[in-house]
């Protein structure tokens, strides 16, 4: 799929306010509805644009497995609908992943973004991480033997399930595969494409996306800072909604004087 391939499934949106358009991308597992905390504070002179990403609240799935890059051409697709040619953008979680993809291959379309526990750094697996893959996938083969007893396959499936993640058990067709090709990729080779400012919000008790991901994106991308919000975790923004509305309004702002006028 490419931006110019449509907005295929149809988005269910929000768009609200008028002024500089800025697009909020909700993580995996959520829907558009996780941002309701901040958008009255970040509203006066912005038209919020908030989509509920393919597979989840009232989107629907994607025909196939997508990557990265299918979320970041539907998003465009979607602004393109909108007559949006450029916006700034918060992410968080998997949307923060899809920002980072928008936002590097496809250069003018984002003018400024804000990350807040941004997915995208895949974390180095460990010896028990990969006894745990190979474990599962030979489950998975022997489920779909054509020749291993029926009792046997769905033995073998039921334990494939119990040793998913829960993020995994909780979808099914399409969307596991969609799971499994987000969390696989490592998009740390397009941060120093990034050639926009970027904000970086991080809980410090965050264990989803830890700190230190945080950390490493502010050293790659050419222009990026980061604020770390004390005490919170994975879902800093919505944990201290006012907080961030403060910092990211200044952010986004032309002239950050005018925040205080």
């Amino acid at each position: 799929m490419d931006a110019t391939a449509g907005e295929n499934p149809r988005a269910s949106v929000t768009d609200r306010g008028s002024g500089c358009p800025l697009l909020l991308l909700h993580g995996w597992g959520a829907s558009a509805q996780l941002f309701d905390p901040i958008l009255a504070g970040l509203e006066q002179g912005r038209r919020l644009i908030v989509p509920d990403l393919p597979g989840f609240g009232a989107t629907p799935d994607p025909d196939v497995a997508w990557s990265v890059h299918e979320y970041a051409a539907w998003c465009l697709a979607l602004l393109d609908r909108l007559d949006i040619d450029e916006c700034d953008l918060i992410g968080h979680s998997n949307g923060g992943r899809v920002g980072i993809a928008m936002a590097a291959e496809h250069p003018g379309r984002v003018r400024r973004m804000v990350l807040t526990s941004s997915a995208g750094i895949r974390p180095r697996r460990t010896v028990r991480d990969a006894v745990r893959v190979r474990t599962y996938k030979a489950l998975r083969a022997l489920e779909r033997s054509g020749v291993a007893p029926a009792s046997l396959r769905r033995s073998a499936g039921r334990r494939a399930d119990q040793r998913g993640s829960a993020d995994y058990r909780a979808v099914s067709g399409t969307m596991r595969g969609t799971l499994v090709r987000l969390v696989n990729e490592d998009l740390r080779a397009l941060l120093p494409a990034l050639r926009i400012p970027v904000l970086l919000v991080w809980g410090d008790q965050d264990t989803e996306t830890p700190i230190d991901d945080g950390r490493l994106m502010e050293r790659l991308i050419p222009d990026a800072g980061l604020v770390v919000f004390e005490g919170a975790g994975h879902f800093a923004y919505v944990e201290q909604p006012v907080r961030f509305c403060r910092i990211v309004d200044v952010f986004l702002r032309d002239d950050p004087a005018e925040a205080s006028s």
